[in-house]
């Protein structure tokens, strides 16, 4: 039985801030791609860079360059912040890494990491050199790594030590894959091996400086595979000049702005973790938190309040599991929150 839905009409006078899409039908009148392209930044010779647009050109026009871009909480109750600038020079750092180790444009490095700033580091960073980048869920078992590692043709992976067992099992049957760089944060013990090179050590290397290259529109960018619910996991491509519609949607559909502190709980395995929770909310010049721990209806809650969230975007699921816990959410102050966004399924009425 289909049900009914109300539409809800609010006075924008008393909302905090006026819509991005104020006026659906207007905006669809005078909207045009030329106009659109206006928040893309292209190189002279009409090419670009997706890592450029979400970091360097923010540092590059001065205003933003101190401006918080990552807000990190780990599962151990670690907290970061990395200012545009900050990422920049570390993303600049894991392209020349990539660079000196013989990573070529559209080559593949994939991620295997949990939630931590060097997944999105090191995200950008190939995107700067020119390769293409691929994530995988840190869920992911040998069989579903060995599918997408496979078929990609990856060359490297970064991973951690707590991860990388699963690809040492696997790597046998992996003829493209070269090297593993592991990632040392909250490592106890370090895999060894001449294949085997380290995230710190590598970065320590190399220098901040690194012109992002020159991309045309559709050259590839990043790889995501399918569940493979239906069949075999399908690697799905996305291209330099994806950037411009991650902007526009995040401005639209999630009504980002650039004071905004943003969240989206989505991991980046997933298309919603890379597209709106790297490309878009930076693209935008706004802040982003990433949160490591598990899933709790405290922590979260507390996540909001602490980095005073403005715009949240998670899914249905989450926020059942919310609703369905015996926590009071009038003891968090929560008041910061004016957006939240929905993804990956219905969202009940109720």
């Amino acid at each position: 039985m289909q049900g009914s839905a109300n539409i809800i009409h609010k006075d924008v006078k008393k909302l905090k801030k006026t819509p991005n899409l104020l006026n659906y039908e207007k905006t669809y009148k005078i909207f045009t791609w030329k106009k659109a392209e206006k928040q893309v930044d292209y190189f002279k010779d009409s090419t670009l860079n997706a890592a450029y647009n979400v970091i360097d050109r923010h540092v590059a026009v001065g205003k933003r360059k101190n401006k918080i871009a990552l807000f990190f909480e780990g599962q151990n109750g670690e907290k970061e912040k990395y200012t545009f600038s900050d990422l920049k020079k570390l993303t600049s750092k894991f392209a020349n890494v990539l660079k000196n180790l013989g990573v070529k444009k559209g080559e593949r490095v994939f991620l295997f990491l949990p939630t931590i700033p060097e997944r999105y580091i090191a995200f950008l960073g190939v995107l700067k050199l020119g390769a293409i980048v691929g994530t995988l869920f840190s869920a992911f078992q040998e069989v579903a790594l060995l599918d997408r590692l496979l078929d990609s043709g990856a060359k490297m992976v970064v991973t951690n030590s707590v991860l990388y067992p699963r690809i040492e099992k696997i790597w046998k049957n992996l003829p493209n894959l070269e090297k593993v760089i592991i990632v040392e944060r909250g490592s106890v013990v370090t895999p060894k091996g001449a294949k085997i090179l380290y995230f710190n050590q590598e970065m320590k290397k190399v220098s901040s400086d690194f012109k992002a290259a020159h991309m045309k529109r559709e050259d590839l960018a990043y790889m995501l595979y399918t569940s493979g619910t239906t069949g075999k996991p399908k690697g799905v491509v996305h291209a330099h000049h994806d950037i411009l519609q991650a902007i526009w949607t995040t401005k639209f559909a999630l009504d980002v702005k650039e004071d905004d502190v943003y969240w989206c709980t989505a991991d980046s395995g997933w298309v919603t973790g890379v597209v709106y929770g790297i490309m878009g909310i930076w693209g935008l010049g706004g802040t982003s938190v990433i949160f490591e721990g598990r899933f709790s209806p405290q922590s979260w809650y507390k996540v909001i309040e602490d980095y005073k969230v403005t715009v949240w975007y998670t899914a249905p699921t989450a926020v059942r599991m919310l609703m369905g816990s015996n926590i009071n959410v009038k003891e968090f102050n929560l008041s910061s929150l004016r957006f939240l966004g929905s993804v990956g399924e219905p969202l009940n009425p109720e």
